[in-house]
């Protein structure tokens, strides 16, 4: 039976993660949105079981999981995405629960006031926020995946163990879409990271992942989502 994922149509969004995921292992997957629409999200969001706050969620048959780093913990053994030694997956889980706190702030950093207000209604806010995240917040989180990466004793191009693992692919979305939002700000600081640029290198030359970003599956990035390129956010 195939995995049914389900996330809004139209952005990448925290469904991206878990899309590289499957796309990696060539998994058998419904991006059930795309093929229906978004009423199925609602439908499935009123599932009395487990019902999740919000997308990404994942069926697999009679499991329905949501969050996108309990998605990916879920998903990370079937998909062989995660190390088989119990210290080490759930390293890799906290890993991806870092990544997660980095894409909230990311997001906040051009909606430092609220969701429901748009861009333009906090420009001058998200100019500050903006400031603070490319001195302070971009150098520590990269910085700490990169003494990761440093220090792993597997290999310089992987976060856990020797081989990949579903937060590799996770690291690879982020350094990818902040190649986009700040490419003025990633582009002075590659060679501050070379740990982490290689690792993004080395996974969107693997040949699922290669494939997928060449495909129409593979959405781009835009002002709609996480990852968005404002030039006077990247000054």
């Amino acid at each position: 039976m195939a995995y049914e994922l389900f996330y809004w149509t139209g952005i990448q969004g925290r469904g991206e993660f878990v899309r590289l995921a499957l796309e990696e292992a060539g998994a058998d997957y419904v991006d059930m949105a795309r093929e229906a629409g978004d009423r199925v999200i609602f439908e499935v969001l009123k599932d009395p079981r487990t019902p999740s706050f919000a997308p990404p969620i994942l069926r697999d048959g009679d499991v329905l999981v949501g969050q996108t780093a309990l998605i990916l913990h879920y998903l990370g053994r079937p998909l062989d995405l995660a190390p088989p030694d119990e210290r080490l997956r759930l390293w890799t889980h906290q890993i991806q629960l870092t990544v997660t706190d980095f894409v909230a702030e990311i997001h906040d950093v051009h909606h430092p006031v609220g969701v429901g207000s748009y861009y333009e209604d906090q420009k001058p806010e998200a100019k500050r926020r903006a400031a603070e995240f490319r001195k302070e917040r971009v150098p520590k989180f990269l910085g700490w995946f990169e003494r990761i990466l440093a220090r792993n004793p597997g290999g310089s191009e992987h976060l856990v163990g020797d081989r990949l693992t579903y937060a590799d692919l996770s690291l690879f979305q982020i350094v990818d879409g902040l190649n986009y939002a700040f490419p003025r700000l990633m582009h002075a600081n590659r060679d501050a990271f070379p740990h982490v640029m290689a690792l993004w290198d080395a996974v969107r030359n693997r040949p699922h992942i290669a494939a997928y970003l060449a495909s129409p599956r593979r959405l781009p990035f835009s002002e709609y989502g996480i990852f968005r390129h404002y030039p006077e956010l990247d000054a």
